[in-house]
Formats: C-alpha cells, sequence, structure tokens
C-alpha cells in the first residue's frame, strides 16, 4: 500500500490537447499528443487511445495527466506526460471534466 504521501508526489494536472496524429513508429497504434498545460507549458505524449478517439476529435479536449514521470522515448516522441483512462473492453476511455477549467489547474 502506498501513503498519502506517496500519493501528494503525483502532479495530476489538466490539459488541453491541441494537436493528434498518428505516431507511426509505435509498436501499438497510438496518438502522438501535443498538451497545453498553461503555466506549465506545452508536453508531448504518447497515447494508445485510438481505438475510440479520431485525431480531430481530440482536438480542444481537455484532459487529465500525470505530469511529473521522467520522460520516455517512444518511438520517435518522447513523452513527457502520462494521459489518463480507464481501460474498457473497447478501448481507452479519457478522464475528463464536465466543466471547462484553466489549463495547468492541479489535481487533488
Amino acid at each position: 500500500m502506498i501513503t498519502l504521501e506517496d500519493f501528494n508526489k503525483i502532479d495530476l494536472r489538466v490539459g488541453t490537447i491541441i494537436d493528434a496524429s498518428i505516431n507511426k513508429g509505435a509498436r501499438k497504434k497510438a496518438y502522438k499528443l501535443k498538451i497545453d498545460f498553461g503555466p506549465l507549458g506545452i508536453k508531448k505524449s504518447s497515447a494508445q487511445i485510438t481505438d475510440l478517439y479520431k485525431e480531430k476529435d481530440l482536438i480542444g479536449k481537455q484532459i487529465i495527466a500525470v505530469v511529473n514521470f521522467k520522460p520516455i522515448h517512444i518511438s520517435e516522441v518522447t513523452s513527457e506526460v502520462l494521459v489518463l483512462g480507464v481501460v474498457t473492453n473497447n478501448g481507452v476511455v479519457l478522464l475528463n471534466l464536465d466543466s471547462k477549467v484553466e489549463d495547468g489547474l492541479k489535481i487533488s
């Protein structure tokens, strides 16, 4: 089990997807995303969310992501953040908000 102190080390933030395209070199089908986190800047991610989302539908969508992981290389993308979603039998469903908020706000 983790402690509250452990959980508080995870930096969860709201961001808006501003660009999405196929990550052609990824082993599993994925999108290359550019996400605006307001004061934290624009971050890149590779996300396996192609089953339920089309590139054009992702633009402008607010998501929740972990922003303090060490970046990893996935094909030609340096993935700087981990976009959060729920794994279902039909694909990953992104976590999102009921109302639009400022990009970069911290999730608590």
